[in-house]
């Protein structure tokens, strides 16, 4: 390992969130509120970038490298992107929390009181979740032309799928691709919530989480706080659109329109929205007496939102039954497509699984036969599949090792269950205690810190953070 090489890169990115910082701090001076935690924050950040930035080295980076950059990226980000949260009276444990909950688009909270906070804090909140979302490294890697054969390790450690989807052969033009495609769509959602009358402010707040997947807003009602269908349908169509592959989107727009509609994860994705929905919006009725319109709607947003991984919510579906909710906890596993901004196992690894247990049976029925996997019309090596059984198996021992150490610590078996895979999928709000109107203040700091964890291990893919935890990473 070249600590040389991961130190220099780290001071990088921190110099770059300082620079990001400047963003709230004119949120702040725009609003009369205090400066003093985003200049402090500022000079610290960007001091301790500059330091390590020190370490300069022509060394070769090897994948290693990359792995180790990537996962301490994160957890350096979420650190010092705390720290506007600690000099705003959060106590240091909160603020990583809340600030690891952002950068990894996971929109678990744990305030308790939201507009309470200065609304440059609240900004900072939404846009560290907006940085999250396409990923900070791949950001990195974009406006940094300095990187070169490096950048494909840190590409290949942080790109959020089975394989990484390069749409040109330099790495740094993939990802400056897929940011410009991130920022235009964007844009388009703040253009259309501000034509649905939402303020600015307000507006920015939810694109940030609309497009990270992540779900924090300025808020305690969440959406259901503008109390308009129209605005519960502009995020719906654009948490939707942001749970699709990003490089599927380009190819959409400059190659083939028909793009997205001949891609089988695409397709699955969309039929697993419209069946959940559509069995969600029945239970509604049935079970809550909610008009059949209403019920669409409450259950098309609640659906889209969580299996995005973006969580925000427009009623308390704590209240809902508990077939209902159940609805919820199935999708919540499932996840958004590969190469979206969204958490959860992913789409196509869930396709790809079960396509495999059909030519499995298959098999068993025609022992002598020779029958492969397919995806678009591909056959899918027999690495993948290993890797992405493996990634589940690994997955599920996560989720069920950090739902019973929370179920020891005290909380309620649904609490339990429902905040770990919240965070491990990314996810945000939870069922009963960390319900969309609760928080995760409540769980004792262990708890936090296993959830801590959960969000940094979910959001880079299980394996980029597990590695780091195994004796063969650190031999030479």
């Amino acid at each position: 390992m070249n600590f040389k090489v991961v130190l220099y890169v780290l001071g990088g990115l921190l110099r770059l969130l300082g620079l990001f910082m400047v963003i709230p701090l004119g949120v702040a001076y725009y609003y009369g509120e205090s400066l003093t935690p985003f200049l402090v924050s500022i000079f610290i950040t960007t001091l301790t970038g500059f330091l390590l930035l020190s370490f300069k080295t022509k060394d070769e980076w090897m994948r290693k490298e990359g792995f180790a950059i990537v996962a301490l990226g994160w957890l350096a980000a979420a650190i010092f992107g705390a720290i506007p949260f600690m000099l705003d009276g959060i106590s240091p444990l909160n603020a990583i929390f809340e600030s690891m909950s952002g950068f990894t688009t996971t929109g678990s909270s744990i305030l308790t009181d939201i507009e309470s906070h200065p609304k440059s804090i609240l900004f900072w909140r939404g846009l560290i979740m907006w940085l999250g979302g396409m990923g900070i490294i791949v950001l990195f890697i974009a406006i940094l032309p300095k990187l070169g054969v490096a950048g494909r390790q840190l590409f290949r450690a942080e790109a959020p799928g089975p394989t990484e989807d390069k749409l040109k052969p330099r790495v740094k033009d993939t990802a400056r691709i897929l940011w410009m495609v991130y920022f235009v769509i964007s844009l388009a959602q703040v253009i259309a919530l501000l034509l649905a009358g939402v303020s600015l402010y307000d507006a920015l707040n939810h694109t940030f989480a609309t497009m990270g997947c992540g779900g924090f807003s300025n808020y305690a009602l969440s959406v259901g706080a503008f109390k308009s269908p129209l605005v519960e349908y502009i995020i719906t169509f654009f948490t939707f659109v942001a749970g699709a592959n990003f490089a599927l989107h380009y190819r959409a727009i400059y190659i083939d329109k028909d793009y997205l509609l001949k891609d089988e994860e695409f397709r699955f994705y969309t039929a697993i929205v419209l069946s959940a929905s559509g069995l969600l919006t029945f239970l509604l009725w049935r079970d809550m007496g909610t008009g059949l319109f209403d019920s669409f709607r409450l259950a098309i947003f609640q659906v889209v939102t969580i299996i995005t991984s973006t969580g925000f919510s427009s009623t308390d579906f704590n209240l809902w039954s508990e077939s209902a909710k159940m609805v919820l906890l199935i999708v919540m596993f499932i996840g958004a497509c590969a190469g979206s901004t969204g958490g959860g196992i992913k789409v196509v690894r869930i396709l790809i699984l079960l396509k495999h247990s059909r030519a499995e049976l298959f098999k068993a029925i025609h022992p002598r036969a020779v029958k492969s996997v397919k995806f678009n019309n591909k056959a899918v090596p027999d690495e993948i599949i290993s890797s992405i059984i493996s990634f589940v198996v690994i997955y599920l021992l996560i989720f069920l090792t950090s739902a019973l150490i929370l179920s020891v610590l005290g909380m309620d078996i649904i609490t339990s269950i429902t905040a770990s895979i919240a965070t491990l999928g990314n996810i945000g709000p939870g069922l009963n205690v960390v319900g969309p109107m609760g928080s995760f203040d409540p769980i004792p700091p262990l708890g936090k810190l296993i959830l801590i964890a959960n969000m940094w291990i979910g959001r880079l893919e299980v394996y980029t953070v597990i590695v780091l935890f195994t004796p063969e990473f650190w031999n030479k």
